[in-house]
């Protein structure tokens, strides 16, 4: 399966220097980069040659092309045009959103259409995200809260012209925001690129390291929100739900599909290492507003710590009103 990586972020927030650095680098050179338009990022420079309309060749051995008509449409032309030879074999997708977008559209994409789903799926979903303005576009802008909730990687750019006090502070509001998501920085040129596009729930060889570091960096402090707090509909709440027992995996996922198809557009995210009655094996569940992955098994827990922790980043619903709800599932299942 090739993973598709989808970097998003707010207008000037970075992705566009993100995208010319991974161009560029040769570790890159089985990258096929989709874009909404070259002239954006600026390719002249690292151009090698056109090997078809809107489709080209890098000296780095990445293919850039830009989205023809839809999405779906530029990713099996893509396959298809790789398995025929007429353009070089790739193992990696990179598709770059506008600043307004919404991913999780992008992440619908992949996972809804029945041929693409059947030779790709969802890699990372990298945020970057401004140090310079980012805690005010936060503020401002509803669309750059949910780019960050629904990120498995945060890159926080412009480091090197940022306060480091300033820059501590977005970290930390991003932290709260999106607590399982990796944060790492750049300067426009230095980042870890493994991290951003190539360790990932989906890769076998990074499943198990990966589960570790974000129940490792689940919100244990509730302090910035109470479960019977008013909730508006556009407060954006993350928490943890627990359980010790082994849960009804049955029960849970006709409750999970009830409330994304209830609530879905509110469900930014959800991730989970579940303690299943029907295996000795953890699950592992992760999904982006309506669309969630297959779940996976890992081979063993990565801890002692056995119990069910479900993350959920919402907008608009309450802590207490999920709870509820799934404990009527989990209760009729005993």
């Amino acid at each position: 399966m090739i993973p598709v990586n989808v970097v998003t972020g707010f207008l000037g927030s970075g992705k566009t220097t993100l995208l010319n650095e991974v161009l560029r680098r040769p570790e890159f050179s089985d990258t096929a980069v989709i874009v909404n338009e070259f002239g954006e990022v600026g390719l002249d420079h690292i151009l090698l040659e056109e090997v078809s309309e809107g489709v080209l060749l890098l000296d780095s051995g990445c293919l850039c092309c830009t989205i023809r008509s839809d999405l779906q449409e530029t990713i099996r032309d893509l396959y298809d045009r790789a398995k025929r030879g007429e353009i070089p074999e790739f193992r990696r997708v990179v598709v770059e959103t506008t600043g307004l977008a919404d991913p999780a559209p992008v992440v619908s994409t992949i996972a809804a259409e029945p041929v693409i789903s059947k030779h790709f799926r969802i890699g990372n979903i990298v945020c970057t995200v401004d140090t310079l303005a980012g805690a005010q576009t936060l503020r401002r802008h509803p669309e750059a809260i949910k780019q960050a909730a629904v990120a498995d990687r945060i890159l926080l750019t412009k480091c090197d012209l940022s306060d480091e006090a300033e820059a501590s502070a977005l970290e930390a509001r991003l932290k709260t925001l999106n607590p399982t998501a990796l944060t790492t920085s750049s300067d426009g040129h230095n980042f870890n690129a493994d991290v951003l596009f190539a360790e990932d729930l989906g890769s076998d060889a990074s499943r198990q390291d990966e589960v570790a570091r974000w129940l490792s960096e689940e919100p244990h402090d509730h302090s910035h929100y109470h479960p019977h707090d008013h909730i508006e509909a556009g407060d954006t709440v993350t928490f943890v739900l627990r359980y010790d027992a082994p849960i009804d995996w049955t029960a849970f996922g006709v409750w999970l599909t009830a409330l994304l198809h209830a609530h879905g557009d509110r469900v930014l995210r959800v991730k989970g290492i579940l303690n299943v009655a029907e295996s000795d094996r953890p699950l592992i569940l992760h999904g982006v507003q309506h669309v969630v992955h297959p779940p996976l098994h890992l081979p063993k827990w990565p801890t002692d710590d056995t119990s069910s922790r479900i993350v959920f980043i919402v907008r608009g619903l309450a802590e207490e009103q999920i709870r509820r709800s799934l404990q009527v599932f989990l209760d009729a299942a005993a």
